[in-house]
C-alpha cells in the first residue's frame, strides 16, 4: 500500500542543489524520497480522520509529530472534546494492533502488563505456570483518563514506555514497534485523581492541550453526529511503514545552529544554570532535562518533513516547544500567584533567546 501511494507524486524540496546533493550523501534517495512523499501521507491521514473529527488541525499535526518520531503522547482537556475519539480514530487510520485500558482506581498493575496463570498439560496433567499478556502488548495504547488510578499502576507503564519492555517475575518481554502510549485526563476535576509523577511526565514527549472548537466547527460537530450520515475511516498505514518512516526521521541532518538554540532553550529554564534569566529564577523551580533537548531536536526534524523540508529550521524548534517543555517545567509559588502557567514562561523565555 504504501509503496503504491508513494509511487503517485515527488515533491520539490527548497533546498539548493548543493545543499541537496550534500543531503543526499548523509540520508541517501531512498530515504529521501520517503520523506519528500510524507507530505501525500500527513493528507491522507487528514483527510480519513476529518471524517470523525471536526478542526483540531493543530492537534492532529501534533499527534502526526510525535507518532513519526516515535514519541508518546498526554492530551490534557476538558469531557466532550474529542480526546479519545482522536486517539481511537487515528489507530484504525493505521493499521496496528490498539489497546484501550480505562483508568481507574482500582486497576492493578498486572491488569496492564499481564500475569502468570496455572495452567494444565492436557497430555500428561502436568501443571505449569503461564504468562498471559497484558494490554500493553500492542501498537497503540490507550491509556484514558490515565490519572485515575494510583501511582503503583501508573508505573506499569515507565518500563514499557522508555525501554519497550515489559519485565514479569523473572522474564523481560519485548513489545512489538512501533509503540505509542495516548494518554488522557481531564485537567479540571481533581477529586479521585492522581497526579502523575515528574518520572512519568517526562517519558511523554508531548503534552497537548485540547481547548474547545470554535463557533462554526461546534455547529458542525453537532450536524454530523446528529445525522445518519457518519462515516467510517479506513487504513492508510501499516505498522512497517510506520517504522520506515521513523528510521528515516533519525537521520535528517540538522544544523548546528538549530541543535545549539535547542540545548540553550532547555537549559535555560532551569534556574540553576548560569544562562537562565532572572525571571526563570523567580518563576521556576524546577527546569527540563536532557530529554527534552532531545525531544525538541527530534520533533523539529519530524515536523520540518511533514512540512516537504529535509532540514529543521529554528521555526520548527519554536512551533514545538511549548507541547515539549510545558510538562517538565515546574512553576514557583510566585509565579502561580502571579497567575502564570509554564506555557506562558516558556512562551517569554522563546522569545528573550530567539
Amino acid at each position: 500500500m504504501f509503496d503504491m501511494m508513494f509511487c503517485l507524486t515527488s515533491f520539490v524540496t527548497n533546498k539548493l542543489p548543493e545543499e541537496q546533493g550534500i543531503t543526499e550523501d548523509i540520508m541517501g534517495n531512498e530515504k529521501i524520497e520517503l520523506l519528500e512523499n510524507l507530505v501525500i501521507v500527513k493528507e491522507k491521514i487528514k483527510n480519513e480522520l476529518s471524517k470523525v473529527i471536526v478542526g483540531q488541525e493543530n492537534v492532529i499535526e501534533e499527534f502526526l509529530i510525535a507518532l513519526f518520531a516515535g514519541g508518546h503522547c498526554l492530551l490534557e482537556g476538558v469531557p466532550g472534546l474529542a480526546k479519545t475519539l482522536l486517539i481511537s480514530s487515528l489507530a484504525k487510520v493505521l493499521d496496528m494492533k490498539f489497546s484501550r485500558i480505562q483508568f481507574t482506581p482500582d486497576l492493578m498493575p498486572s491488569d496492564i502488563t499481564g500475569t502468570d496463570i496455572l495452567a494444565e498439560d492436557k497430555s500428561d496433567g502436568k501443571r505449569y505456570f503461564e504468562y498471559i499478556k497484558g494490554p500493553v502488548f500492542a501498537n497503540i495504547i490507550l491509556a484514558d483518563e490515565i490519572n485515575r488510578t494510583p501511582p503503583k499502576t501508573q508505573s506499569a507503564l515507565l518500563q514499557a514506555m522508555q525501554e519497550n519492555q515489559v519485565t514479569a517475575g523473572n522474564k523481560t518481554f519485548n513489545l512489538e514497534k512501533p509503540f505509542l502510549v495516548f494518554a488522557t485526563q481531564n485537567p479540571i476535576e481533581q477529586e479521585g485523581t492522581y497526579p502523575l509523577p515528574e518520572a512519568q511526565l517526562d517519558r511523554f514527549m508531548f503534552n497537548i492541550n485540547i481547548d474547545y472548537p470554535d463557533y462554526g466547527e461546534e455547529k458542525e460537530i453537532v450536524r454530523k453526529t446528529t445525522t445518519m450520515s457518519q462515516q467510517d475511516v479506513i487504513s492508510v498505514l501499516s505498522a512497517k511503514d510506520i517504522i520506515s518512516i521513523q528510521k528515516a526521521v533519525l537521520e535528517i541532518p540538522v544544523s548546528e545552529h538549530v541543535l545549539e538554540f535547542a540545548v540553550n532553550l532547555t537549559r535555560s529554564t532551569r534556574p540553576v544554570d548560569a544562562s537562565a534569566p532572572d525571571f526563570i529564577k523567580k518563576w521556576v523551580n524546577w527546569g527540563a532535562g536532557p530529554r527534552a533537548s532531545q525531544y525538541l531536536v527530534l520533533a523539529a526534524k519530524t515536523r520540518a518533513a511533514l512540512h516537504n523540508r529535509l532540514t529543521p529550521s529554528q521555526e520548527d524548534v519554536e512551533k514545538i516547544a511549548g507541547i515539549v517543555l510545558q510538562h517538565r517545567v515546574l512553576v514557583s509559588f510566585t509565579a502561580e500567584a502571579e497567575g502564570l502557567k509554564s506555557r506562558d514562561v516558556i512562551n517569554k523565555l522563546i522569545s528573550k533567546i530567539k
